[in-house]
């Protein structure tokens, strides 16, 4: 799988099936897209291509008001490479690219990306100010697909969906939103060390998240190991402004430090809370043990 940060020059660039969106979560229905887009590039016998934006827009253009990132941009890399798509345009967006007319990104998709196929979803629109719609670029000479949105409880599955499902910790509607557990990637990094001080080593996760939608403590899967995650600000010890990830691995004392982990979330045990002190802190962490293993016991 080939990674471009840039719009490629003209007529470098040999033709491809692409689909375009923020695919935050890569949920059933990009899901759907995806899967689409592999039987077109099959059909057609050229490259599968999947165009994602960074920052998020709403990122670049309300940066206070930007929703929760479900998915890191790794996260998305590594799920586009796992479905053996081709190429990959990481797209910057800043005020250059959102400036770029309707008319302009239609032909820097014909004549530098090379798009024969264009894969959308039914509310997809494009442009400065979202100008152009898929009556556009139904005009232009690009073959496009239309796919149906997909809906769970009779509600469209969407990542506002997911990212609610996640703040108020239902797993199980995420999972039914994403067709697999929920999860979080990251680096395991050197600590303050102040889970083993009170008995309760933990894996500190470097997040490629600046503010996921999830809190609280949770069972887990790490890689293979199961475990109990607090994922929060730790009130009780020294408080931090940005959100952490935080992991005990049951029945497990190897050295881990520098390894690329997945988290996967499975079951909320409960909310992240301010104990008066270390000892109250303790002895409820020795209470979500007992019941994460109780549930992970039934696991299957």
């Amino acid at each position: 799988m080939k990674i471009y940060r840039y719009i490629p020059k003209l007529g470098s660039h040999s033709p491809c099936v692409l689909t375009i969106g923020n695919y935050d979560g890569i949920h059933l229905g990009h899901q759907k897209l995806i899967k689409e887009l592999i039987i077109q590039s099959k059909k057609y016998k050229i490259d599968s291509a999947i165009m994602i934006f960074e920052p998020h827009p709403r990122e670049f253009f309300t940066p206070n008001d930007a929703p929760y990132r479900v998915t890191s941009l790794r996260e998305k890399i590594e799920f586009f490479k796992r479905k053996n798509i081709n190429r990959v345009y990481v797209i910057k967006f800043n005020e250059i690219f959102a400036n770029i007319s309707g008319l302009d990104f239609i032909s820097k998709l014909k004549k530098h990306i090379f798009v024969k196929v264009l894969l959308t979803g039914e509310d997809f629109r494009f442009g400065k100010n979202r100008e152009f719609g898929l009556k556009n670029l139904l005009k232009s000479d690009i073959e496009v697909f239309i796919i149906k949105d997909v809906e769970k409880n009779n509600k469209r599955v969407s990542s506002s969906e997911l990212r609610k499902a996640l703040s108020i910790g239902d797993l199980n509607l995420a999972k039914d939103l994403l067709g697999r557990h929920y999860s979080i990637s990251g680096k395991v990094i050197y600590g303050e060390q102040r889970g083993r001080l009170i008995g309760f080593p933990t894996a500190n996760i470097h997040m490629f998240h600046n503010r996921p939608p999830i809190k609280g403590v949770f069972a887990v899967k790490l890689n293979e190991k199961f475990g109990v995650a607090n994922l929060g600000t730790r009130p009780t010890i020294k408080g931090i402004s940005k959100l952490q990830l935080e992991v005990h691995i049951l029945n497990f004392s190897k050295d881990i430090y520098g390894d690329h982990v997945h988290i996967t979330f499975l079951k909320k045990i409960r909310d992240e809370v301010k104990f008066e002190t270390i000892e109250a802190l303790k002895a409820q962490i020795k209470k979500d043990i007992i019941s994460a293993e109780k549930f992970l016991k039934n696991y299957d």
